[in-house]
């Protein structure tokens, strides 16, 4: 049922944003982005950097931490305990949100300064 509700507000933000298309300009998709992107690192490195320091906190009790090991950090989650993992996710969500956020402002600001042409 989840699915099928996703599905169709998919479908239904399709539909409005082709009629909204004509009325963007690149300055507002610019901004747009910018304010996306920038809401983005807000969110996100508070909650990364919490995440890591968390993370390390936890993970450096039981193993000798990996050199890098912020590269990639999820892999040691297979160190944590049950109680442990439910303390950081949230941390990890956040980040990982705030990211993603980074990213599509940030394209989307490119592709309103490549539109002015």
């Amino acid at each position: 049922m989840l699915e099928i509700a996703l599905a169709a507000l998919a479908i239904a933000l399709m539909g409005f944003s082709g009629s909204l298309a004509p009325m963007i300009t690149s300055s507002l998709m610019t901004v747009v982005g910018i304010a996306t992107l920038c809401l983005g690192l807000i969110v996100g490195v508070p909650a990364g950097f919490w995440y890591h320091v968390i993370l390390y906190r936890f993970v450096s009790k039981k193993i000798p931490v990996p050199g890098q090991w912020w590269i990639a950090p999820a892999r040691l989650h297979r160190h944590l305990t049950e109680a442990e993992e439910r303390r950081i996710e949230p941390w990890y969500l956040i980040g990982g949100v705030g990211f993603a956020l980074s990213v599509v402002g940030g394209v989307v600001a490119i592709a309103g300064l490549l539109a002015r042409g």
